[in-house]
C-alpha cells in the first residue's frame, strides 16, 4: 500500500524561518483599513535543473522524461515548466505561481522511478514545491511513497527572479535518494513571464511592450538588467539624432571659444524606465506630468529638460548646465489624497573629466528639498568637443546615490543603474541643437506656468504647457499608443518580490514610499 504524505511541516517551518529573517508587511499608504489585493498572473515559465550532479547520475544510469509541456535543455540540461499561473500580492509584493509539466527520472538498474508534477514557486515562502511520487524497486517488491507540495528547495528570492540561488531540503534528499543533498546548493532558479510577441501596425508608433523584451520587466529593451539586475534600458532618445561627441579633425569641428557661457541646451533623461511603468500601471494607477517647458516622449517615454544655462571649458573637460522644466509622478490615490506625489525640477548636470553629478530640487508630498544629488554620472569619454558650436554627450551612465535613494523612499538601493543621460549644449545663439531647435527658442509653446491639468502636481514655471501621460486608460491621461500597460504585465514590478524572503522590493513602491515619507514628517 503506497505511503502518501500531505503538505510537509518543513514548508511551514520555511515560512516561519523566512518571517523571522525579515518578512515585512508593506502598508498601502492612505488606506488605514486596506486589505491585501491580488493581481492574477499567467504565461510564466520556471527553469530549474534541480542539481547538476543529480542529472549526471541519472543520465549515466537512467533517463529523464518530460511531459505535459515541460522540456529539458540539450546536453542533459535544466528543466523548464510552463504555463505558470497564480497571483501577485500587491501588499506583500510576493508571487505564488503553479506550473504545468511533469518530469520522470528513472533508472531500472538502480530500481527507482521519481515523478514530479504540480511544480510551484512561492516567493513569500521562498520555496519550490512539487507533488512527488517515488517508486522504489531496489528491494524487490515495489515501494511507493507520495507527497503533496513537498518542499524541494529554499530560494534566495531576487526582484528579477533570474538565476536565484537554491538550497535543497531534507525532503529533496529523501525523495532523490541521497541524504547528502539536504542543505546542499541546488541549481539556480529562473522564473520569467513569456509574453507573446506582437507587431505594431505600420502606421502607428510602437508601444513599449511591442519593442521590448518581457523579462525581467516587460517594458525594457535588451541592454544586458528584469532586467534587471538588473539591466535597465536607455530611454528612447528625445533629442533626435545627435552628432558624435568624439573629437573631430574637420575644419568645422570646433568653432567656439574653448570656455565661456552656455547659450542653450537640452537634457534627456527618463529617470528610471521601470519607475515610469510602475506609476502608470494598474497598481499605482497614477500619471506622469511634465511642466515648465519639459516634454515627454510618446509611449510613457523619457523626458527632455530645456533652456540650459551654465558654463563650459573644453580644454579642461568641464561642463556645468542647469535646465528648466519639471516632472511630477503621482499615484496611489485614496479619496483625493495621493500616496505617491514626487516632483523633480531645476535639474543640473556637471561633468569634469567624464565624471559628474546630476541633481534636482525634490518635492515629495509637499516637502521640498533643493539641490539633491540624485545620481553619479560617468561619460564614455572625459573629453568635451564642440562641433558646430554644440557640445553633445550621449549615453552618460547614471548611478543612484544614497541621497537619491532616500528621494525614492529607499526602495532603489544606492548604486542602482538609472536611465542614461543625454546632454546637448549650444555655445552660441545661432547654434543648432540636435532636436532641430535654435538656441534660445526651446522653451516649449510659450506662456507662463505649466498647466498640470486634471492630474495636478506639475510644478509651474515659464515656457510650455504641461502634458500628461498615464492614468488608467481614460480619455484624459491614457497611455499614448494603446492604454494601460496592464496587458503586458510590465506594471507587475519586475516582479517586485520578496517580502518574506527579505527582499521587500517594489519597482517604484509608491505606497510604501509614501508611508515612509509621511512618517518622517512632523
Amino acid at each position: 500500500m503506497p505511503v502518501r504524505r500531505r503538505r510537509s511541516t518543513a514548508l511551514a517551518a520555511a515560512v516561519a524561518t523566512a518571517a523571522a529573517l525579515g518578512a515585512t508587511v508593506l502598508v498601502t499608504a492612505g488606506a488605514t483599513t486596506a486589505t491585501a489585493a491580488e493581481i492574477p498572473l499567467k504565461d510564466y515559465e520556471l527553469t530549474w535543473g534541480v542539481k547538476q550532479t543529480y542529472r549526471d547520475y541519472v543520465g549515466r544510469f537512467g533517463t529523464f522524461t518530460t511531459s505535459d509541456g515541460a522540456t529539458q535543455a540539450a546536453g542533459n540540461g535544466a528543466f523548464t515548466f510552463v504555463d505558470g499561473t497564480g497571483t501577485y500580492d500587491t501588499t506583500g509584493h510576493t508571487v505564488d505561481l503553479a506550473f504545468k509539466g511533469g518530469l520522470v527520472s528513472k533508472s531500472a538498474a538502480h530500481g527507482f522511478e521519481i515523478t514530479l508534477t504540480d511544480v510551484r514557486f512561492d516567493s513569500k515562502a521562498a520555496a519550490i514545491t512539487a507533488d512527488v511520487k517515488k517508486v522504489d524497486t531496489s528491494g524487490g517488491a515495489p515501494k511507493t511513497t507520495e507527497g503533496d507540495d513537498v518542499p524541494l528547495a529554499t530560494v534566495a528570492v531576487t526582484r528579477e527572479m533570474k538565476d536565484m540561488a537554491t538550497t535543497l531540503t531534507a525532503e529533496a534528499g529523501e525523495y532523490l535518494g541521497s541524504a547528502s543533498y539536504a542543505g546542499a546548493a541546488g541549481d539556480p532558479l529562473t522564473v520569467v513571464q513569456k509574453t507573446p510577441p506582437s507587431t505594431p501596425p505600420a502606421s502607428t508608433s510602437p508601444s513599449p511592450s511591442q519593442t521590448q523584451e518581457p523579462s525581467p520587466s516587460a517594458s525594457q529593451t535588451t541592454t544586458q538588467e528584469p532586467g534587471t539586475g538588473s539591466p535597465d534600458p536607455s530611454p528612447t532618445k528625445t533629442t533626435g539624432t545627435s552628432p558624435s561627441a568624439s573629437a573631430s579633425a574637420s575644419a568645422t569641428a570646433t568653432e567656439a571659444a574653448t570656455k565661456g557661457e552656455i547659450a542653450d541646451g537640452t537634457l534627456g533623461w527618463g529617470v528610471k524606465q521601470t519607475f515610469r511603468a510602475y506609476v502608470v500601471g494598474s497598481i499605482a494607477k497614477g500619471r506622469v506630468t511634465v511642466s515648465g517647458g519639459a516634454t515627454q516622449a510618446a509611449g510613457n517615454g523619457a523626458f527632455t529638460f530645456k533652456d540650459a544655462t551654465g558654463t563650459y571649458d573644453t580644454d579642461a573637460g568641464r561642463l556645468t548646465a542647469s535646465f528648466k522644466g519639471a516632472v511630477n509622478f503621482k499615484g496611489h490615490e485614496t479619496n483625493g489624497t495621493y500616496g505617491l506625489d514626487l516632483t523633480l525640477s531645476n535639474l543640473k548636470a556637471t561633468l569634469d573629466g567624464g565624471s559628474g553629478k546630476l541633481s534636482a530640487d525634490v518635492d515629495s508630498l509637499g516637502t521640498r528639498t533643493p539641490g539633491v544629488v540624485l545620481a553619479d554620472l560617468k561619460a564614455e569619454s572625459g573629453e568635451l568637443t564642440a562641433e558646430k558650436n554644440v557640445i553633445t554627450v550621449d549615453d552618460v551612465a547614471a548611478t543612484l546615490t544614497a541621497a537619491g535613494a532616500k528621494a525614492f523612499g529607499d526602495f532603489y538601493p544606492a548604486g542602482t543603474a538609472l536611465d542614461a543621460v543625454d546632454l546637448s549644449v549650444a555655445l552660441s545663439d545661432d547654434a543648432q541643437l540636435p532636436d532641430g531647435g535654435t538656441a534660445g527658442t526651446s522653451g516649449g509653446s510659450g506662456g507662463t506656468g505649466g498647466s498640470a491639468g486634471s492630474a495636478g502636481g506639475g510644478t509651474g514655471g515659464t515656457g510650455g504647457t504641461a502634458s500628461t501621460v498615464g492614468g488608467t486608460g481614460t480619455t484624459t491621461g491614457g497611455l499614448t499608443g494603446g492604454g494601460s500597460l496592464a496587458s503586458t504585465g510590465s506594471d507587475i514590478p519586475g516582479p517586485a518580490l520578496g517580502a518574506a524572503a527579505g527582499v521587500a522590493v517594489a519597482i517604484g513602491a509608491g505606497a510604501v514610499y509614501a508611508a515612509r515619507r509621511r512618517r518622517a514628517q512632523p
